[in-house]
């Protein structure tokens, strides 16, 4: 097997790949071109791995037995799938029907692999074979399986999304999570066993993460189950290829489809729910559609022009009874007015809100819009509780809200993005868990320019906004300004500023066409 360049890490070869395919190749498209021959790679370098095991135990006789490979969560891969037979094949005019044939093959004999595969993709897509052939060569010189901890497909996902955050994300609303925000809200929920869902799941980076909690936690992956549901057709074969590639089983309905007009987990009772909607949705119902959706019972109908609200009731609607739920929404939906304004006061006086923590600029690739966590329980009361082989004690935080600003944690990457780093993780999580349980109460305080534990009578008051400034005490920084009014102030002189140049304006024609002369525009 060839080995990786010392000089170059993986992202740079892979970059190497892009432009090779660069002209023939929408940017947008390239992660899907990649994602499937990484898989390929992957399962082959797997495949090739049990085989020589098998080899070594004297086992030759087994070795085209599919039932050897899948008991060790391996793809079991005919001789037409194998990274081998590819790139002997490589510089054949054939070679995108082969790879085509390939992952139809090895989904065929794989069950768990069902509607995860690219269909024909890299025959429609009319590759240049050239090129192609450079894109297989490229890949072969990355070794798949080199770190057992390596996540090669969230990586290279993360990696192009991050290169060509274009058009097709912030249209679409297909945002891809930042792996320290996931981690944040995984540790903040601790989704230690039983149903986790995601109702717009993209390419499955919550549930990757909610295992990876699993197992730094010393817990069992086989007491949670998985459910999720994603609305774009390519986005969801790369859900179901990132699971089925680290054995994960989840049920993520039987096509692509839209959450809102058909739910495919209408009864679902989840435990956890972890998700990043899309960004205030436009236009996601008619006016005459979903008005009496069962989703929405005991609430205002979330109205037509943001679906953030619906989306916010979808996930409360699918809660147990003693349901977390961890999300990412933008920030206007902290303080918007109407029926938006109706929803949120009713959620607060159900006690579901449970934390509100406010997310530094620049941590997405395709916005630097300014977002926030949101965190709701079913039930914020007293109770007992064991998680890992851990009694946990959590206090009747029933009438209490915590708000947190995380605008000045994280640490820089990539020159001008934002992280959280494990410690500012750490600070966070122990924060909030400090609050939440009893023999803590001594270590939670609220602390100027970073936390504070609101009751809902000071909510209340604030007129039920859930913006964290206006809770959170600031000392050092200007940040005590209250951000809305200072908004709406800003709007009135900016509309001030508008109809005084418009006068202006007009008066000066005047004067020009009382002079004898009329300009034209």
């Amino acid at each position: 097997m060839a080995k990786q360049s010392k000089e170059k890490n993986i992202e740079e070869t892979l970059w190497d790949s892009a432009n090779k395919l660069r002209g023939s190749v929408e940017p947008s498209e390239y992660k899907h071109v990649v994602l499937g021959l990484i898989f390929l790679k992957f399962a082959s370098d797997k495949f090739e791995e049990r085989k020589l095991e098998l080899i070594a135990e004297g086992k030759e006789r087994y070795l085209d037995m599919v039932e050897f490979y899948t008991s060790r969560n391996v793809f079991y891969l005919p001789e037409i799938s194998r990274w081998s037979y590819l790139i002997g094949n490589a510089k054949q005019d054939d070679i995108a029907i082969k790879i085509d044939t390939a992952l139809f093959t090895v989904e065929k004999n794989n069950p768990a692999l069902k509607g995860a595969l690219p269909d024909n993709y890299y025959s429609r897509m009319n590759l240049d074979v050239s090129k192609l052939a450079s894109l297989l060569d490229t890949i072969n010189n990355i070794n798949t399986i080199r770190d057992k901890q390596q996540d090669i497909v969230g990586r290279v996902y993360e990696y192009f999304l991050s290169k060509f955050a274009l058009a097709e994300g912030k249209g679409k609303g297909e945002f891809y999570t930042p792996k320290s925000i996931v981690n944040l809200i995984a540790e903040m929920i601790e989704p230690y066993k039983g149903k986790i869902y995601d109702p717009c799941c993209g390419s499955g980076g919550m549930f990757v993460q909610s295992m990876k909690f699993i197992e730094s936690h010393h817990g069992n992956k086989k007491e949670v189950a998985i459910y999720g549901q994603e609305y774009t057709a390519t986005t969801y074969k790369l859900a179901k290829m990132n699971l089925a590639i680290r054995g994960i089983s989840a049920n993520l309905g039987d096509v692509p489809e839209n959450t809102f007009f058909r739910d495919q987990h209408k009864d679902l009772k989840a435990d956890y729910v972890m998700a990043n909607p899309p960004f205030n949705q436009k236009q996601w119902r008619a006016d005459n559609e979903l008005t009496s959706d069962p989703r929405w019972a005991g609430y205002d109908v979330p109205p037509t022009g943001n679906a953030n609200y619906a989306w916010i009731l979808n996930m409360v609607s699918k809660l147990s009874e003693n349901g977390v739920a961890g999300f990412v929404l933008a920030n206007g939906a902290l303080s918007g007015d109407g029926t938006e304004k109706a929803i949120r006061r009713k959620l607060i006086e159900n006690n579901l809100v449970e934390a509100i923590v406010v997310l530094p600029q620049d941590m997405f690739y395709t916005t630097n819009i300014s977002v926030t966590l949101w965190f709701l329980n079913k039930n914020k009361k007293a109770r007992t509780i064991e998680q890992n082989g851990i009694i946990k004690k959590y206090r009747n935080r029933e009438r209490e809200i915590l708000f947190m600003d995380l605008r000045q944690v994280g640490i820089p990457f990539e020159k001008k993005f934002i992280q959280f780093s494990d410690d500012n993780i750490k600070q966070v999580t122990d924060t909030f868990h400090n609050w939440q349980q009893v023999g803590f109460e001594n270590t939670y305080h609220n602390t100027p320019e970073f936390c504070y534990s609101a009751s809902f009578e000071e909510v209340q008051k604030k007129d039920f906004s859930l913006v964290p400034s206006k809770y959170i005490e600031f000392v050092n920084r200007d940040e005590n300004i209250d951000f809305d009014e200072k908004m709406q102030s800003l709007q009135t002189e900016f509309a001030e500023l508008l109809k005084a140049e418009e006068q202006s304006r007009i008066d000066l024609l005047t004067v020009f066409k009382e002079l004898g002369y009329e300009i034209k525009l």
